[in-house]
């Protein structure tokens, strides 16, 4: 990616996930095994997209695949909304533990700190259109910033940001005028080496976006406020912390990765944890240290301090006695 990958992690599959860079695919790509045809940023596979086009963009296209696959896209963040269409055949979907069988016709929605996946957990016989489109935020709270190309007059463009800001529903049904942006966009795309495509690309986007609009609307979307708010952006921090804890975090690095300032974070921290962020932070440690010593038995308890974020093996030892009531030893041999 052109900045630092982004981490998440999904407490519903215990584990952590990164911007895609979609390597199954550009080595299905590369082997010959599907069509695949599209622009993209930085590891996203296709036609590179240079500065001054489709700014804004990180991946628009499609993959057409008619033979089987033997491979699926793993869980995955985006650096921006990603909107799909699956013009044809069917495709595995997942999201935050649900699954999906995607039909003709089907749209996926997810944003920026959505861990989820397509061709879960091989990749079908299908055609999956696709738009990445970076609004310029990481963490639910943040406002989004359209690119300057997209002209939905200001009120439609306010609905639509509600829309999909305050809900989270994941599949929804295209019609045949949403279904024809995308047709056309890919019919573009796979002429672009002799035709220019910026502006019309940009055109279609803007259509897309409308269609997109009048479909929520139809839909009466429900929204939810708290989808939007400063605590969740924290919720969503404290669970990825789980898999970073080797990390030297501080009180204003662990705000500023929120995007937040340390009064508004700690208050929200304490609010959820019932206990300020370093004390969370050691108990994650001091768990994640009970479990290897266990596991590990042979490690030294200075390797254990160290793996788990511990700055020096003294104020490791200090701590874990006060939580547990024992040496780290003492606990070991106690299991045993």
């Amino acid at each position: 990616m052109e900045n630092a990958v982004p981490k998440y992690y999904d407490p519903t599959t215990d584990m952590i996930y990164e911007a895609d860079s979609c390597s199954p695919l550009r080595d299905a790509w590369l082997n010959a095994d599907l069509e695949l045809t599209t622009l993209g940023r930085g590891t996203y596979p296709g036609k590179a997209l240079h500065e001054g086009e489709l700014e804004g963009v990180k991946s628009i296209g499609y993959w057409d695949i008619k033979k089987l696959q033997n491979w699926g896209l793993d869980w995955h963040t985006n650096e921006g909304i990603e909107i799909c269409l699956l013009e044809s055949g069917t495709l595995g979907f997942e999201i935050k533990g649900s699954e999906y069988q995607l039909q003709t016709n089907n749209i996926t929605i997810t944003r920026p700190w959505i861990t989820h996946r397509h061709g879960a957990p091989v990749a079908d016989l299908s055609k999956l259109h696709w738009l990445i489109l970076d609004v310029n935020v990481r963490h639910p709270h943040q406002k989004w910033e359209w690119p300057s190309w997209i002209i939905l007059n200001n009120n439609d463009l306010n609905e639509l940001t509600l829309y999909l800001r305050q809900n989270e529903q994941p599949v929804w049904n295209a019609n045949n005028e949403f279904r024809n942006c995308f047709i056309e966009i890919g019919n573009i795309i796979k002429h672009s080496q002799s035709k220019p495509f910026d502006s019309k690309i940009k055109i279609l986007i803007n259509q897309l976006l409308i269609v997109l609009l009048e479909i929520l609307k139809a839909e009466s979307v429900e929204l939810d406020h708290s989808l939007i708010e400063s605590k969740r952006s924290v919720e969503l921090f404290l669970n990825s912390v789980k898999e970073n804890l080797e990390e030297e975090w501080t009180v204003v690095k662990m705000a500023n990765d929120c995007q937040l300032g340390v009064t508004r974070f700690t208050y929200y921290c304490k609010e959820i944890t019932n206990c300020s962020p370093i004390e969370y932070l050691n108990r994650l440690r001091l768990r994640k240290a009970a479990k290897i010593l266990l596991k590990e038995k042979k490690m030294p308890v200075i390797d254990v301090a160290f793996k788990c974020g511990f700055s020096s093996n003294q104020y490791f030892n200090y701590a874990f006695k006060k939580h547990f009531k024992l040496s780290p030893g003492q606990y070991r041999k106690k299991a045993v």
